[in-house]
Order: structure tokens, then sequence, then C-alpha cells
């Protein structure tokens, strides 16, 4: 028997787990077990809407992956001892296996400044965003303000559902770059209208800390506010450092071209959790690039358990698409390097492309356990070779 472990039910690693489940679904000599915090499907592309108090879909793992034969395991992962080839739950419990696909995402860096964790918002999760909605819910009569920190995307798509969504409060988008700076320069201004238009303050500085009535910026000038929601950076666990295997300055896993750990070849890493090398540099965190590495995974370990030599993972980046609140929305076409194209999308046209192609990949998981070469198609768009 092989036991493989996925570790993570986010978009990567439950791409891992449904492809590779119908691929292994008539052998007998396989035993795939899924390692989760808990039972509920976490769309993080719909955080920041959650966070705004709008009403999100309740997806279960247990109803997804019932019949497949992948058994669920809800617990946190509390250390991964990857020479002897086990994983501790909180618990207690001890996991074993032959093969794993390390796939435990990332979060909101709040450790890099004094005060975030400790006084600011996260969309790491649907219990934090629902915690945010709630503190937005408390002040929607009154007035109130808002600081959003981190003037990246996900800044970008929190900030305006926010401001649509609670006219009466004040929000603020507060980071080092210009919002949109990836984009072209109509594309910019785009966005930066609709910052205008739903009446979002846009201010580049540096924050030195978080309190909480709001923030210090570097150079000391207070900002108030009475909510701080931190989008700035990200982080991943140290679990991966401490197990042994072979980390970047970030503390993802270094992988080879077929995805598996340069240390430990018998783990795998996906997504936001790995270091992944392509021609063009580093693949960043997002879900249009994290889906087709859990898919390579799985059909890389796939392959091995055949006898068959795994294949090198190749990708390009296909789009940006950004949401403005729910009525708007700009989508900027990108090279496979993920620099920008002069083609892009605004308004209706974007609204609908976006919520095409970054819908939920509920039916796409539930197409991969019955016809696994599906998986050539993405949601979340990009280009994927196999």
């Amino acid at each position: 028997m092989t036991d493989v472990l996925i570790l993570g039910a986010g978009y990567a690693g439950l791409c891992a787990a449904t492809n590779l489940a119908a691929r292994v679904r008539r052998r007998d000599d396989v035993r795939l077990t899924l390692v989760n915090a808990g039972e509920r499907f976490t769309e993080r592309l719909r955080l920041h809407s959650t966070g705004a108090g709008r009403p999100t879909a309740d997806l279960r793992l247990p109803d997804l992956l019932a019949g497949t034969g992948v058994e669920l395991v809800c617990g946190w992962v509390t250390a991964v001892d990857a020479g002897a080839r086990t994983v501790h739950l909180d618990d207690g419990r001890e996991l074993r296996f032959d093969k794993l696909i390390y796939a435990l995402g990332s979060a909101a860096d709040t450790a890099s400044v004094p005060g975030a964790a400790e006084h600011a918002y996260t969309l790491d999760g649907f219990r934090e965003a629902e915690a945010l909605a709630a503190r937005l819910h408390t002040l929607r009569d009154g007035g109130g303000s808002v600081l959003v920190a981190g003037s990246g995307l996900t800044g970008v798509e929190a900030a305006t559902e926010i401001a649509e969504r609670h006219p009466r409060l004040t929000v603020r988008l507060l980071g080092r770059d210009k919002p949109g700076s990836g984009m072209t320069p109509k594309a910019q201004d785009y966005l930066t209208a609709a910052l205008n238009r739903l009446g979002i303050t846009v201010q580049a500085a540096e924050i030195g800390k978080v309190r909480p009535g709001g923030v210090e910026l570097a150079g000391g000038e207070p900002v108030p506010a009475d909510v701080v929601l931190w989008t700035a950076g990200t982080r991943v666990s140290p679990l991966a450092a401490a197990a042994g295997l072979t980390v970047d300055e970030r503390g993802r896993i270094v992988t080879d071209p077929a995805l598996r750990s340069v240390s430990h070849p018998y783990v795998r890493a996906v997504g936001d959790a790995a270091a992944i090398r392509q021609g063009f540099g580093l693949l960043h965190g997002t879900c249009q690039s994290g889906m087709p590495t859990g898919v390579h995974a799985a059909v890389s370990v796939a392959r091995e358990l055949d006898g068959r030599p795994a294949r090198p993972f190749r990708f390009g980046y296909y789009h940006r698409p950004v949401s403005l609140g729910r009525a708007d929305a700009v989508v900027q076409f990108t090279r496979p390097d993920d620099s920008p194209r002069r083609a892009y999308l605004t308004g209706r046209a974007a609204v609908w492309y976006k919520e095409t192609v970054s819908a939920s990949p509920w039916p796409a998981y539930a197409r991969m356990l019955t016809v696994p070469g599906l998986a050539s198609w993405w949601p979340h768009g990009g280009r994927y070779t196999r």
C-alpha cells in the first residue's frame, strides 16, 4: 500500500486531491488522505466579499469527496518529519506517508510590522473575514474609518468592496506602490478613477506600527482608523523549514522542475508554499498558478505509481482580473511572464469575464473526480503544459 498524504485543501491542495483520486480510482494499492483545518472549503478569492458583509457559499469538503476514496482528516498540522515520513496533528495523531503533497499555502504577513498581528484584521480565512464583517456592521450606521494596508490587488478589491457595501464609512488605501502598478497606463487610470468614484483615499506610505486606533507611519505620523485591514504581503508556515526541507529566504519549499523538493524528492510542494522557478522567474502566489501546480503534482504522482517518469511543470500567466466592487472591474491581459499586454477590459465586460474565469472552482473539482483529463481547463486562467 502506498500512502499519499496531501496537506491543505485550498485551491492547489484540493486540485491535487481530486485529480489524483480520479487517476487512481481503479487501484487498490494506493491510499489518499487529505488533511485540512476544517470541513469548509475556503474560497479565498471571495473573502473580500465576505469581509465586507456579503453572503458567500458554504462549500463542504465531505460533500465533494463522498465516494472518492479520499479520507478527509480535520486537524492542524503541528510538525512534519520529512526524514521519518510522518506528520503530527494538534490532537496528537500521527500520520505516515510514502509520498507527500505539501499545500499549506500562505497567510497575511502580520509579523513584519509591530502591532499588526494584535490590532489588524486579515482575510486569511472565513472566520477572519466574518470577524471583519461583524466589526464593519457595528460602524455602518454611525460612520467610521477603515484603513486597508497594502495597495496590491487584494487591497484594491477589499477597499472597493467595503466602500461600495458601506458608503457611510471612510475608506483609505495605504501602500508603498500606486494601485494597479503592474498594469498599462490606461488600465491603471481606469482603476484610479474607480477608486475616486467610490470615495477611497489613496496614500503612498510605509507603515511602521499598528496601534489600537490606527497606524503610525514609518516617519512617525499617526493615521487614525477604527478598523485596520492588513493585506500587505504574505508569509508561509515555518513547518517546512523545521522539517528539514530546503526552503528559500521566504520559507517556501524549493522544488525541481517536476515540483519535487530538491532535498526530499518524495515531497512535492504546490501553490503558495512552493518556490517554483520558470523560465521568466519564480511564480508568485495566485490561484491562477496555484491550481495548475496541484494538478501537475497529481499527474506526476500518478505517473510515478505507474513506473513512468515525472514531467517538468511549465506555466505562463494570462491575465490579472480585479474586481472594483460588485458592478465594476478591470482585467489586464498579460504575457506569460505576467508583464502587461496592451489589451484590457473594463466595466460590465470585465465583470462578466472575471466572474466567468474566476468563478468558484467547485464544479471543476467535481469534474476532475470523474474525468481527470479535464484538468487542462482552468477556471482561473493561465497557460499550463503537461
